[in-house]
């Protein structure tokens, strides 16, 4: 696959190709539909509790993992995933979490084995810190959303999804790095369906980069700022993204804390599902009216993630 931050980075095919690379490793995630919240894609029941696995599956498969291992940075999910995959290939995982990363994701990651360090403030420090750390030992770096494998990865949610229901206009999708979204869009550049994508407003990563043209700097906080508290968004995704926005195909729309905290509830309240913050923010969304579907749509709504103190919900 091409490195290229291009429109042409990742191509269906590529994501084609990831499924079946992976079939074995993750889940086919089941749907449930529920009235006036549309078709939901529970990709919080994926292995170790968000989508990621997909893409840090892919990674691994597709180029192979040196004797040092993997290493990754992550707000808690991505990690998780890459400690989970590791532990699958038998292959040593050390990652990098930021101080925000909340205990129940700190236990995932542990819990599948792989040896964790605090590697500063936020997100971004993480990253660096577990970069210079992969240059050190030779370990394979699996980054949380800006490698082709990883998008070709998530893009698999997509491709299962349209599989399971044909018939979908528009999905809505939580937004960190934009990995997911991403993959997403890049699946369904032809295809004609419409992407929602999702930010609270504590981490406006994507909503920045399409004001300004390009991926900048963004402000990251908030409720959900574990999982969807990127500083900047990927320089990949990014072409995919804009390209379908240009297009009237890709809404970006903000969400506040109240109102993903409420999507929360609603989960637990009417389906007896525990969500992260960062996993309702697509559903907060729709149920707080900072998105409505236009007549005749068939809308999609992907719960991304659980990985969260259950305690916390209700």
């Amino acid at each position: 696959m091409s490195q290229a931050p291009d429109s042409t980075a990742i191509a269906a095919a590529d994501i084609a190709a990831a499924a079946g690379r992976i079939a074995g490793d993750i889940r086919r995630t089941p749907l449930l539909d529920l009235p006036g919240w549309g078709c939901l894609k529970l990709e919080m029941l994926q292995v170790a509790g968000s989508f990621k696995p997909r893409g840090a599956f892919n990674r691994m498969r597709a180029l192979g993992v040196p004797p040092a291992g993997v290493i990754a940075a992550s707000g808690g999910n991505h990690g998780a995933a890459v400690a989970a995959a590791a532990a699958s290939l038998g292959v040593p995982a050390e990652i990098f979490v930021p101080e925000i990363a909340a205990e129940a994701k700190r236990a995932r990651i542990r819990g599948f084995g792989a040896r964790l360090i605090v590697g500063g403030a936020t997100y971004d420090e993480a990253r660096q810190a577990s970069e210079a750390r992969a240059a050190e030992t030779g370990a394979l770096m699996v980054h949380a959303y800006d490698q082709p494998e990883v998008l070709a990865g998530q893009g698999t949610v997509a491709l299962e999804w349209q599989e399971q229901v044909p018939g979908l206009t528009h999905l809505l999708i939580a937004v960190g790095g934009g990995g997911l979204l991403g993959g997403i869009a890049a699946w369904h550049a032809a295809t004609g369906v419409s992407l929602v994508a999702v930010e609270p407003e504590g981490c406006p990563g994507l909503h920045a980069a399409l004001a300004a043209g390009r991926p900048v700097p963004a402000p990251v906080g908030g409720l959900a700022a574990d999982s969807l508290g990127a500083r900047q968004v990927g320089r990949l995704m990014f072409p995919i993204v804009a390209r379908l926005a240009a297009r009237g195909r890709l809404d970006s729309v903000l969400v506040a804390d109240d109102a993903i905290r409420a999507a929360q509830r609603a989960l637990w309240d009417h389906a007896r599902l525990v969500a992260e913050p960062g996993g309702a923010a697509a559903l907060a969304a729709l149920l707080s009216g900072a998105w409505t579907p236009p007549p005749g749509a068939r809308v999609g709504v992907l719960v991304c993630g659980a990985n969260t103190d259950p305690g916390a919900v209700g």
